[in-house]
């Protein structure tokens, strides 16, 4: 039996369900099996990253406050991809969700793959690169999503990115159930 599209929650459902979820934020915090997210601080500890086993790193804030990174800057053994993303409601960060969700699986597809997202706060591009991926790879809904990372690690996209991720969600939904 097929199921019927229906529309993600508005905006204010999405912002009402993270306010629930407001606790303490760390430098770092595992997410799912193998997946981090966390800020810039952890992104430049670079002995704190070899003793995590991080193998992969997407920098959602590349070239933001001085938040850079190369294969230079942590060397062979770690990959790097970094997007330059606004943390703006304006900021079209749908043309990076599908890249840096396929970033991610890569990552954690790799035998011992562990993968660092960050941006400058790990709060807002990061988290929603997260929530894409488990959207896009894992099958999780826009709010399945966010109640999973929400019990890990205290997020807030602003409302142009959670508008973006519903539009996502809308199209996968559609990808999913309403093909005919």
């Amino acid at each position: 039996m097929r199921r019927l599209c229906r529309d993600p929650p508005s905006v204010l459902q999405l912002e009402a369900w993270l306010d629930v979820y407001k606790g303490d934020l760390h430098h770092v915090d595992q997410v799912f099996p193998n997946l981090y997210l966390g800020d810039v601080v952890i992104a430049e500890d670079k002995s704190k990253l070899k003793k995590m086993g991080i193998t992969h790193i997407l920098n959602v804030a590349h070239s933001a406050w001085e938040c850079k990174g190369d294969d230079i800057v942590y060397g062979p053994h770690i990959q790097y991809y970094g997007i330059t993303a606004e943390d703006c409601p304006e900021f079209k960060i749908s043309t990076f969700l599908r890249p840096g969700a396929q970033f991610i699986h890569e990552a954690l597809s790799t035998p011992n793959g562990k993968i660092l997202v960050h941006c400058v706060l790990g709060k807002s591009r990061s988290a929603t690169l997260v929530l894409a991926y488990l959207m896009i790879y894992q099958q999780f809904t826009l709010e399945e999503a966010i109640r999973h990372v929400c019990r890990f690690r205290c997020i807030a996209p602003n409302r142009g990115f959670l508008e973006q991720l519903r539009q996502l969600e809308m199209e996968l939904q559609c990808r999913r159930c309403c093909i005919l």
